[in-house]
């Protein structure tokens, strides 16, 4: 069973008044030392909201709050906050390594951890092994539980989560002081994360926010962080973080259009084909929309987020390529994602047709993640997991492209790399930068193709395939690993791991590197039936009795 345990909470009748508090909160962008000019440029404008969230909230209930947003080109240890009572760290997958070797070293300090964000809620029966509490959804009263109890909960961490994401969180203005404090880490592009919806309508299988509903955000503090933002540049840059920005269009850009006069703000948004018609472009381009991700995926599904409806293959590659080039018309920046690898993906035919699709849509920059499965992300993965095609490869890896930790159903792995590593060449050739180059209209918009084209998302990745192709023929502990007949991580990956952590790695508790790669499943088989009578403590609220009714119903193994 997951574990999970009530937290009474301390009023001034139940127990005096809560202690002030020193805490910490770190926001873990990347993994590890940061390399390469498009890190430099960037790395600053990806901090997470929700720790600077946290953060609003701690100061909100009277406590002392020290914030960093680690980007790879700080001293880490001299940036750590010091003398804290407890430390939330926020984390991806990819930085989970880290994050379990910070909680170590803060727990021998004597301080209680708290780790929450993605992977907090994918793994929650790995992290509640090195974290005191593990956050799932996160709203402001599970904070406040987190920092009445504040007490270590050791050998395994408690694991708290709401019924459903929160209903409002802090805006710009609220947030501004952590804001202020990363961007100042960016030499020149700055970009401010927003927020004008969570969840997302779709349901794309191996997606974390497939299972969240869909919700809009208040639109009044829309309006009032965009006015803020316009004191502070004169000429703000935004990043909706969105999953899929403008699901209720109108609403959405009328509270831009009160707030920001035309020519004062630029945006950049994850937006799905089917919401990016040609009658709402023109309406983005005056609204300073620069740039937008939206998600074509795969050929062969998925085709009401393109608007494709059924056609797949060629017939799905013209009709998005000639969506692509008509929003390239009114945005100058378009970078469209594929996730390769799925299991409707067949021989040399999709990558083939990606190719051409590079071809047609000279102006479009393509995003390739492998399929990855994320523990509890998503409801594929039980599939996946069932069908014992899961990778044991450390979270580290896990970020889309370091690893692939599914075995794809319809290739080898020889033939899988030999077509990733084809298709990224023919995307990244000084031919397609080039034509991407001319295709592009903006300075900013046409360097940033260049540049992250010839560094690790373009030129970087073909590099890294490349070496772990050359691997799966030279190196037997690779192909076994990858074959499943070993859970030994391989040298080279060891390697990788002990460089990127550096003096962090001695930290690593033992087996930090280790997960179940099924726990998901395991939960799921070792479930208890849901009974109507669950024995809560009587200090609880009504709305924390709910939470962690629901939340016993959640197993795990640890």
């Amino acid at each position: 069973m997951l574990p999970v345990r009530t937290v009474r909470l301390l009023t001034p009748e139940g127990g005096g008044p809560l202690r002030r508090l020193r805490i910490g909160v770190i926001d873990l962008v990347t993994n590890g030392p940061g390399h390469g000019l498009y890190s430099r440029l960037m790395n600053a404008n990806l901090a997470s909201i929700m720790p600077q969230v946290i953060g609003v909230w701690c100061e909100q209930a009277g406590h002392d709050v020290s914030y960093v947003c680690y980007t790879g080109f700080e001293d880490l240890n001299a940036a750590l906050p010091v003398e804290t009572d407890i430390v939330f760290i926020g984390a991806f997958s990819e930085t989970a390594q880290l994050a379990y070797a910070l909680s170590a070293l803060y727990r021998k300090r004597g301080t209680v951890t708290v780790l929450g964000g993605p992977h907090a809620r994918c793994y929650p029966e790995d992290s509640v092994r090195y974290f005191d509490y593990v956050l799932g959804f996160t709203d402001q009263a599970i904070i406040d539980e987190v920092l009445r109890d504040c007490a270590p909960h050791r050998p395994m961490g408690l694991f708290l989560t709401a019924a459903r994401q929160p209903l409002q969180l802090p805006g710009v203005r609220a947030r501004w002081r952590y804001i202020k404090e990363t961007l100042e880490k960016a030499p020149t592009i700055k970009i401010v994360g927003m927020l004008a919806s969570l969840g997302c309508p779709y349901t794309c299988s191996f997606c974390i926010d497939s299972t969240v509903d869909y919700q809009t955000l208040d639109t009044d503090q829309l309006r009032d962080d965009l006015r803020f933002l316009l004191t502070k540049f004169k000429r703000p840059r935004v990043a909706w973080h969105d999953p899929n920005f403008g699901v209720r269009f109108d609403e959405t850009l009328s509270a831009i259009e009160d707030a920001v006069p035309p020519g004062r703000m630029d945006f950049i948004a994850e937006s799905s084909l089917s919401l990016l018609s040609e009658d709402r472009l023109p309406r983005l381009r005056q609204n300073g929309f620069k740039a937008v991700l939206p998600g074509i995926e795969s050929w062969f599904a998925l085709g009401n987020k393109t608007k494709t409806g059924r056609a797949v293959g060629m017939e799905k590659v013209r009709q998005v390529s000639d969506h692509v080039n008509m929003v390239l018309r009114y945005i100058p920046y378009i970078q469209t994602n594929f996730v390769l690898g799925l299991d409707t993906d067949e021989g040399p035919e999709p990558f083939e047709l990606t190719k051409t699709f590079i071809d047609m849509t000279p102006g479009a920059f393509p995003g390739y993640s492998l399929l990855s499965a994320f523990g509890r992300a998503a409801p594929l993965n039980l599939d996946l997991q069932r069908a014992g095609r899961v990778l044991p490869f450390p979270h580290h890896f896990l970020n889309n492209n370091l690893a692939m930790n599914v075995r794809p159903k319809n290739y080898e792995w020889r033939p899988f790399y030999d077509r990733v590593i084809d298709v990224t060449r023919h995307s990244f050739s000084w031919r397609a930068v080039a034509r991407r180059f001319s295709a592009t209209e903006g300075a900013i918009p046409r360097w940033m193709n260049v540049v992250r084209a010839l560094s690790s998302e373009g030129r970087g990745r073909l590099a890294y395939h490349t070496t772990v192709r050359g691997l799966l023929d030279s190196d037997r502990s690779v192909t076994r690993y990858f074959d499943g007949e070993s859970d030994v991580l391989p040298p080279f990956y060891e390697n990788r791991l002990r460089t990127d952590l550096g003096t962090f790695m001695p930290l690593l508790p033992t087996g930090g590197a280790q997960h179940d790669p099924n726990a998901y499943l395991h939960a799921e088989e070792a479930a208890p039936k849901p009974t109507p009578s669950i024995d809560l403590t009587p200090g609880l609220s009504r709305r924390a009795r709910a939470r962690n009714a629901a939340a016993l119903q959640v197993p795990g193994t640890a």
